[in-house]
């Protein structure tokens, strides 16, 4: 599919979708293509930039999809994930053992961060260790 953008001659600018480019020039000269606003078969094709996928681009696609609302909690979650990391001692992969002393009473009561497997964090649970995530944000991936 090719998409054109179209200028009748009373100026009204709209878009058209053509199988090809010739489908367009047949759809043309059968005065099929008509101007939406005002009917005139006197239709031309636009100079149309080429469509160029930039880094920016996405940004600004990615924010157009997430309306105001999500935009704010998202900002929220943010804020919220980096608290917790500006409080807690990030222990790493001993996150399950350290968890295990605290809970246990083996070592002082301080907020941790760390890594644990799936199975690692469902035996702590299944302990009663007060654990929990914290989410993966769109921005951390990259």
């Amino acid at each position: 599919m090719i998409r054109y953008d179209l200028v009748c001659d009373n100026a009204h600018g709209f878009e058209g979708w053509f199988g090809s480019a010739a489908d367009f020039d047949r759809q043309k000269e059968r005065a099929l293509v008509r101007c939406p606003t005002c009917g005139s078969p006197r239709v031309t094709k636009r100079l149309m930039a080429p469509a160029v996928s930039t880094t920016r681009k996405k940004e600004e696609q990615r924010h157009a999809v997430m309306n105001a609302h999500n935009q704010e909690m998202l900002g929220k979650l943010r804020d919220l994930v980096a608290t917790i990391k500006a409080n807690a001692e990030d222990v790493g992969e001993r996150f399950p053992e350290e968890a295990r002393k605290i809970h246990y009473g083996e070592a002082e009561q301080r907020g941790l961060i760390g890594k644990a497997t799936a199975d690692e964090a469902r035996a702590l649970i299944e302990e009663g260790v007060e654990i929990a995530p914290l989410p993966v944000l769109p921005d951390d991936t990259n």
